[in-house]
Protein backbone atom coordinates (compact mmCIF):
# COMPACT_ATOMS: atom_id res chain seq x y z
CA UNK A 1 0.00 0.00 0.00
CA UNK A 2 0.92 3.68 -0.67
CA UNK A 3 -0.16 6.70 1.24
CA UNK A 4 -2.95 7.37 -1.29
CA UNK A 5 -4.10 4.17 -0.50
CA UNK A 6 -3.98 4.15 3.35
CA UNK A 7 -5.89 7.33 3.21
CA UNK A 8 -8.12 5.81 1.42
CA UNK A 9 -8.85 3.08 3.84
CA UNK A 10 -8.90 5.24 6.47
CA UNK A 11 -11.60 7.32 4.94
CA UNK A 12 -13.82 4.08 4.34
CA UNK A 13 -13.19 3.02 7.76
CA UNK A 14 -14.11 6.33 9.36
CA UNK A 15 -17.33 6.48 6.97
CA UNK A 16 -18.31 3.34 7.95
CA UNK A 17 -17.97 4.05 12.00
CA UNK A 18 -19.58 7.89 11.75
CA UNK A 19 -22.60 7.50 13.90
CA UNK A 20 -24.53 9.36 11.36
CA UNK A 21 -24.56 6.77 8.86
CA UNK A 22 -23.23 6.33 5.31
CA UNK A 23 -26.19 7.84 3.57
CA UNK A 24 -25.59 11.06 5.28
CA UNK A 25 -21.66 11.41 4.86
CA UNK A 26 -22.02 10.57 1.34
CA UNK A 27 -25.32 13.82 0.91
CA UNK A 28 -22.63 15.73 2.57
CA UNK A 29 -19.93 14.68 -0.42
CA UNK A 30 -22.60 15.04 -3.34
CA UNK A 31 -23.28 18.40 -1.65
CA UNK A 32 -19.67 19.33 -1.75
CA UNK A 33 -19.92 18.15 -5.31
CA UNK A 34 -23.08 20.81 -6.43
CA UNK A 35 -21.46 23.56 -4.83
CA UNK A 36 -18.05 22.95 -6.72
CA UNK A 37 -20.19 22.85 -9.89
CA UNK A 38 -22.20 25.63 -9.42
CA UNK A 39 -19.08 27.62 -8.81
CA UNK A 40 -17.41 29.92 -11.78
CA UNK A 41 -15.14 28.44 -13.71
CA UNK A 42 -12.61 30.69 -11.79
CA UNK A 43 -13.55 30.03 -8.60
CA UNK A 44 -13.29 26.77 -9.39
CA UNK A 45 -9.91 26.94 -9.81
CA UNK A 46 -9.36 27.80 -6.13
CA UNK A 47 -11.93 25.06 -4.86
CA UNK A 48 -9.88 22.30 -2.68
CA UNK A 49 -11.10 19.16 -4.77
CA UNK A 50 -9.81 17.05 -2.07
CA UNK A 51 -13.08 17.95 -0.31
CA UNK A 52 -15.16 16.02 -3.11
CA UNK A 53 -13.65 12.60 -1.71
CA UNK A 54 -12.52 13.08 2.10
CA UNK A 55 -15.18 14.33 4.35
CA UNK A 56 -12.84 14.60 7.05
CA UNK A 57 -10.49 17.48 6.24
CA UNK A 58 -8.50 17.09 9.32
CA UNK A 59 -6.99 13.90 7.76
CA UNK A 60 -4.39 13.88 5.09
CA UNK A 61 -1.13 13.47 3.06
CA UNK A 62 1.88 15.92 4.21
CA UNK A 63 4.60 14.52 2.30
CA UNK A 64 4.45 11.51 0.02
CA UNK A 65 7.40 9.73 -2.48
CA UNK A 66 4.81 7.45 -3.79
CA UNK A 67 6.35 4.73 -2.76
CA UNK A 68 4.73 1.42 -0.95
CA UNK A 69 4.98 1.82 2.89
CA UNK A 70 6.85 -1.17 4.35
CA UNK A 71 7.39 -0.08 7.81
CA UNK A 72 5.25 3.07 9.54
CA UNK A 73 6.02 4.95 13.14
CA UNK A 74 2.57 5.09 13.90
CA UNK A 75 1.69 7.76 17.29
CA UNK A 76 -0.73 10.55 18.77
CA UNK A 77 1.60 13.46 17.97
CA UNK A 78 4.61 14.29 16.29
CA UNK A 79 7.97 16.70 16.48
CA UNK A 80 10.43 17.63 14.25
CA UNK A 81 12.70 15.54 16.88
CA UNK A 82 10.42 12.50 16.03
CA UNK A 83 11.30 12.79 11.70
CA UNK A 84 14.85 12.54 12.82
CA UNK A 85 14.20 9.58 15.46
CA UNK A 86 12.12 8.01 12.59
CA UNK A 87 14.93 8.74 9.93
CA UNK A 88 17.42 6.59 12.47
CA UNK A 89 15.47 3.74 12.88
CA UNK A 90 14.83 3.09 8.78
CA UNK A 91 11.14 4.16 8.94
CA UNK A 92 9.36 5.34 5.95
CA UNK A 93 6.78 6.63 6.93
CA UNK A 94 5.45 8.37 9.82
CA UNK A 95 1.39 7.99 10.28
CA UNK A 96 0.26 10.52 12.81
CA UNK A 97 -3.04 10.74 14.67
CA UNK A 98 -3.59 14.97 15.58
CA UNK A 99 -4.09 16.98 12.58
CA UNK A 100 -0.54 18.61 10.84
CA UNK A 101 -0.52 21.08 8.26
CA UNK A 102 -3.06 21.93 6.72
CA UNK A 103 -5.38 19.58 8.00
CA UNK A 104 -4.66 21.62 11.48
CA UNK A 105 -6.17 24.45 9.70
CA UNK A 106 -8.96 22.89 8.47
CA UNK A 107 -9.50 21.56 11.25
CA UNK A 108 -12.72 23.29 12.42
CA UNK A 109 -14.29 21.69 8.86
CA UNK A 110 -14.93 18.51 10.16
CA UNK A 111 -17.17 20.21 13.28
CA UNK A 112 -20.41 20.38 11.43
CA UNK A 113 -20.59 16.41 11.81
CA UNK A 114 -21.14 17.17 15.85
CA UNK A 115 -24.49 19.27 15.19
CA UNK A 116 -26.03 15.69 12.79
CA UNK A 117 -25.04 13.42 15.64
CA UNK A 118 -26.61 16.14 17.90
CA UNK A 119 -29.96 15.34 15.98
CA UNK A 120 -29.43 11.78 16.28
CA UNK A 121 -29.95 11.91 20.23
CA UNK A 122 -32.85 14.67 19.81
CA UNK A 123 -31.39 17.61 19.87
CA UNK A 124 -33.15 20.31 16.96
CA UNK A 125 -30.55 20.41 14.40
CA UNK A 126 -31.56 24.10 14.03
CA UNK A 127 -30.42 24.71 17.48
CA UNK A 128 -27.53 21.95 17.18
CA UNK A 129 -26.32 24.09 14.09
CA UNK A 130 -27.05 27.69 15.40
CA UNK A 131 -25.04 26.55 18.96
CA UNK A 132 -22.11 25.42 17.43
CA UNK A 133 -21.87 27.57 14.79
CA UNK A 134 -20.41 30.02 17.31
CA UNK A 135 -18.04 27.12 18.54
CA UNK A 136 -16.88 26.48 15.24
CA UNK A 137 -15.80 29.98 14.34
CA UNK A 138 -13.76 30.02 17.71
CA UNK A 139 -11.59 27.20 16.88
CA UNK A 140 -11.15 28.53 13.23
CA UNK A 141 -9.79 31.99 14.68
CA UNK A 142 -7.87 29.44 17.01
CA UNK A 143 -5.92 27.22 14.91
CA UNK A 144 -5.60 30.19 12.02
CA UNK A 145 -2.03 31.78 13.96
CA UNK A 146 -0.95 27.91 14.12
CA UNK A 147 2.62 26.59 12.18
CA UNK A 148 1.04 23.98 11.11
CA UNK A 149 3.75 22.98 8.50
CA UNK A 150 7.00 22.92 11.09
CA UNK A 151 6.76 19.27 11.07
CA UNK A 152 6.30 19.05 7.48
CA UNK A 153 9.16 20.91 6.26
CA UNK A 154 11.16 18.48 8.88
CA UNK A 155 9.94 15.52 7.02
CA UNK A 156 10.43 16.74 3.82
CA UNK A 157 14.02 17.37 5.04
CA UNK A 158 14.90 14.01 6.29
CA UNK A 159 12.74 12.29 3.01
CA UNK A 160 10.12 10.59 5.43
CA UNK A 161 6.84 10.64 4.66
CA UNK A 162 3.85 11.98 6.58
CA UNK A 163 0.96 11.66 6.92
CA UNK A 164 -2.24 11.99 9.53
CA UNK A 165 -5.54 10.50 10.49
CA UNK A 166 -7.54 12.44 12.44
CA UNK A 167 -11.75 11.93 12.15
CA UNK A 168 -11.88 8.52 10.63
CA UNK A 169 -10.02 7.30 14.13
CA UNK A 170 -11.97 9.07 16.12
CA UNK A 171 -15.20 7.64 14.25
CA UNK A 172 -13.61 4.43 15.61
CA UNK A 173 -13.89 5.04 18.57
CA UNK A 174 -17.42 6.23 18.77
CA UNK A 175 -18.75 3.72 17.07
CA UNK A 176 -16.90 1.25 19.31
CA UNK A 177 -18.36 2.58 22.29
CA UNK A 178 -21.25 2.87 21.19
CA UNK A 179 -21.73 -1.13 20.13
CA UNK A 180 -19.94 -1.89 23.88
CA UNK A 181 -22.46 0.49 25.70
CA UNK A 182 -26.24 -0.32 23.40
CA UNK A 183 -24.46 -4.02 24.14
CA UNK A 184 -24.27 -3.89 27.75
CA UNK A 185 -26.90 -1.23 28.61
CA UNK A 186 -25.32 0.64 31.46
CA UNK A 187 -28.35 1.66 34.07
CA UNK A 188 -25.79 3.89 36.48
CA UNK A 189 -23.20 6.28 35.92
CA UNK A 190 -20.35 3.87 37.52
CA UNK A 191 -21.35 1.22 35.18
CA UNK A 192 -20.46 3.38 32.29
CA UNK A 193 -16.99 4.02 33.67
CA UNK A 194 -16.26 0.32 34.61
CA UNK A 195 -17.36 -0.30 31.25
CA UNK A 196 -14.83 1.54 29.55
CA UNK A 197 -12.25 1.18 32.25
CA UNK A 198 -12.34 -2.38 31.28
CA UNK A 199 -10.99 -1.83 27.63
CA UNK A 200 -7.32 -2.46 27.43
CA UNK A 201 -6.18 1.05 26.31
CA UNK A 202 -8.12 2.54 29.28
CA UNK A 203 -6.64 -0.21 31.95
CA UNK A 204 -2.94 1.02 30.51
CA UNK A 205 -4.03 4.85 30.78
CA UNK A 206 -5.07 4.12 34.36
CA UNK A 207 -1.70 2.76 35.37
CA UNK A 208 0.30 5.66 33.57
CA UNK A 209 -1.62 7.97 35.72
CA UNK A 210 -5.12 8.97 33.82
CA UNK A 211 -7.95 6.89 34.28
CA UNK A 212 -11.26 7.15 32.96
CA UNK A 213 -13.03 9.90 35.44
CA UNK A 214 -16.00 11.68 36.18
CA UNK A 215 -15.93 15.49 35.62
CA UNK A 216 -19.97 15.78 36.40
CA UNK A 217 -22.08 13.93 38.56
CA UNK A 218 -22.35 10.71 40.50
CA UNK A 219 -21.59 7.37 39.89
CA UNK A 220 -24.76 6.66 41.64
CA UNK A 221 -26.91 8.29 39.38
CA UNK A 222 -29.18 6.67 36.80
CA UNK A 223 -26.94 7.09 33.15
CA UNK A 224 -30.80 8.22 31.19
CA UNK A 225 -29.66 8.29 27.89
CA UNK A 226 -26.11 8.25 26.81
CA UNK A 227 -24.75 10.55 24.25
CA UNK A 228 -21.56 9.85 22.62
CA UNK A 229 -21.25 13.62 21.36
CA UNK A 230 -17.89 14.47 22.31
CA UNK A 231 -15.71 11.58 21.02
CA UNK A 232 -15.67 13.02 17.80
CA UNK A 233 -15.69 15.84 15.32
CA UNK A 234 -12.45 17.63 15.33
CA UNK A 235 -12.48 18.91 19.22
CA UNK A 236 -15.08 19.81 21.96
CA UNK A 237 -18.24 21.46 20.58
CA UNK A 238 -20.22 24.05 22.02
CA UNK A 239 -20.26 25.57 25.79
CA UNK A 240 -23.48 26.66 25.61
CA UNK A 241 -25.39 23.56 24.26
CA UNK A 242 -25.62 20.97 27.41
CA UNK A 243 -29.57 22.95 28.27
CA UNK A 244 -30.32 21.26 24.80
CA UNK A 245 -28.64 18.35 25.26
CA UNK A 246 -31.03 17.79 28.97
CA UNK A 247 -34.10 18.81 27.43
CA UNK A 248 -33.18 16.21 24.47
CA UNK A 249 -32.93 13.69 27.44
CA UNK A 250 -29.83 12.98 27.74
CA UNK A 251 -28.74 12.12 31.09
CA UNK A 252 -25.05 11.10 30.39
CA UNK A 253 -22.32 12.09 27.96
CA UNK A 254 -19.52 10.32 26.85
CA UNK A 255 -16.29 12.72 26.33
CA UNK A 256 -12.74 12.21 25.41
CA UNK A 257 -12.09 15.61 27.50
CA UNK A 258 -13.61 18.53 28.76
CA UNK A 259 -12.50 22.35 29.30
CA UNK A 260 -13.50 23.57 32.67
CA UNK A 261 -16.33 25.78 31.23
CA UNK A 262 -17.57 23.08 29.32
CA UNK A 263 -17.78 20.97 32.28
CA UNK A 264 -19.52 23.59 34.48
CA UNK A 265 -22.38 24.52 32.12
CA UNK A 266 -23.09 20.49 31.53
CA UNK A 267 -23.20 20.22 35.80
CA UNK A 268 -25.58 23.45 35.98
CA UNK A 269 -27.44 21.07 33.21
CA UNK A 270 -27.48 18.20 35.54
CA UNK A 271 -26.07 15.99 33.34
CA UNK A 272 -23.28 13.75 34.25
CA UNK A 273 -20.09 13.18 32.27
CA UNK A 274 -17.51 10.50 32.05
CA UNK A 275 -13.95 11.56 30.37
CA UNK A 276 -12.38 8.65 28.79
CA UNK A 277 -8.92 9.18 28.86
CA UNK A 278 -7.85 11.47 25.75
CA UNK A 279 -4.49 10.15 24.69
CA UNK A 280 -6.62 6.28 25.23
CA UNK A 281 -8.90 7.07 23.29
CA UNK A 282 -6.67 8.19 20.47
CA UNK A 283 -4.91 5.15 20.81
CA UNK A 284 -8.09 2.79 20.73
CA UNK A 285 -9.12 4.43 17.28
CA UNK A 286 -5.64 4.47 16.09
CA UNK A 287 -5.01 0.83 17.05
CA UNK A 288 -8.73 0.03 15.24
CA UNK A 289 -6.83 1.41 12.00
CA UNK A 290 -3.37 0.10 12.18
CA UNK A 291 -5.10 -3.68 12.93
CA UNK A 292 -5.87 -3.44 9.19
CA UNK A 293 -2.85 -1.63 7.66
CA UNK A 294 -0.59 -4.70 9.38
CA UNK A 295 -3.32 -7.32 7.67
CA UNK A 296 -1.89 -5.57 4.79
CA UNK A 297 1.45 -6.11 5.74
CA UNK A 298 2.72 -3.14 6.58
CA UNK A 299 5.06 -3.20 10.19
CA UNK A 300 4.01 -0.67 12.41
CA UNK A 301 6.43 1.14 14.99
CA UNK A 302 4.44 2.54 17.96
CA UNK A 303 5.44 6.04 19.28
CA UNK A 304 4.29 9.36 20.55
CA UNK A 305 2.06 8.45 23.37
CA UNK A 306 0.33 5.57 21.36
CA UNK A 307 -0.92 2.64 23.70
CA UNK A 308 -0.95 0.10 21.59
CA UNK A 309 -3.18 -2.94 21.79
CA UNK A 310 -3.45 -5.39 18.60
CA UNK A 311 -7.16 -7.26 18.59
CA UNK A 312 -7.94 -10.63 17.34
CA UNK A 313 -8.99 -11.14 13.87
CA UNK A 314 -13.15 -11.22 14.12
Amino acid sequence: MNQKQILELAIKMGIEGDLRGEGAVKKYLARQKKKFENLPAKKQADFDQEKLVNPYMDSGIWRDNGQPVKKAMAGIDITSGDVMLAKSLGIDTIINHHPLGKGLAMLDEVMHLQAEVLSLYGVPINIAESLLRVRISEVGRGVHASNSYKTIDAAKLAGINLMNVHTPCDNLVASFLKKLIDKKQPEYVGEIIELIAGIDEYKESARRGSPVRLFAGSEDRHAGKIALTEITGGTEGSKTIYKEMANAGIGTIVAMHLSEEHRKNAEEAHLSVVVASHIASDSLGMNLFLDELEKKGIEIIPYGGLIRVKRKQQ
